[in-house]
């Protein structure tokens, strides 16, 4: 953990996840952003940050290939709160090519393809979107998978060099769901029908009772690999 995160760490310590949000918004103004996918946990902290009228930029990012229950939840939510969410899309020259040279469902073919396409449509916007910031709050749980049970509620990202926040790192679904009926927050249909973790249409499925948090998330791979690259686990 590099001397900024110990800090941020430092700063939070005791705080509720509103606290530490507000805390850290006053001590990165401009600099702090939350990336939401529309699932459960962010949904959570959507509300956190506009029912408190925190100064973090909300973004998403935009695929191409999300489902149409995300799109109402992404409607939902601007009209609930009547706050921006700031969308960021693949580059159109790069996208154009894989589909182009690959075809639209190259991600099947190999892990390789997959990590392609996931860097294209994912990862570079991802790095738009966070250029310039030192903070990036994110809705990862401990419980999610046993790769997320590696990380850190504050850790440092090399990739992107910036420290991030799960600031409901250590909740439970349990945790999560009450919250949502206790503040009425609109919240995505496809969690009801099986779907624990959304991603894009293609690369997710419903999960069956007692499987893997993300076992629906690129099912046809090696249950190891069941990360985009979004988040690497930081080294201890």
């Amino acid at each position: 953990m590099n001397e900024l995160a110990k800090q941020v760490k430092a700063s939070i310590a005791g705080l509720s996840p509103v606290e530490a949000l507000a805390k850290l918004a006053n001590l990165f103004p401009g600099e702090i952003v939350f990336s939401t996918s529309f699932g459960w946990e962010d949904q959570v902290i959507s509300h956190m940050i506009f029912a408190n009228k925190l100064p973090i930029k909300v973004f998403t990012l935009e695929t191409g290939r999300l489902f149409r229950e995300t799109y109402s939840v992404w409607s939902s939510t601007m009209d609930r709160y009547k706050q921006p969410i700031h969308a960021y899309y693949p580059n159109q020259d790069l996208l154009e090519q894989m589909v182009s040279t690959k075809g639209p469902n190259s991600f099947y073919e190999s892990v390789e393809n997959r990590k392609e396409c996931c860097g294209i449509r994912k990862i570079e916007p991802l790095k738009r979107a966070l250029k310039g910031n030192k903070l990036w709050i994110t809705g990862i749980r401990a419980d999610q998978s046993v790769n997320r049970h590696d990380m850190h509620d504050v850790e440092y990202d090399e990739q992107n060099n910036l420290v991030k926040f799960h600031p409901i790192f250590s909740w439970t679904l349990d945790d999560v769901k009450a919250y949502i009926k206790q503040y009425n927050i609109p919240y995505n249909s496809l969690h009801d029908k099986g779907f624990p973790s959304i991603g894009c249409m293609p690369c997710t499925r419903a999960v069956a009772e007692g499987e893997d948090f993300r076992a629906g998330r690129w099912w046809w791979e090696d249950q190891s690999k069941k990360e985009c690259g979004l988040h690497e686990v930081a080294a201890k």
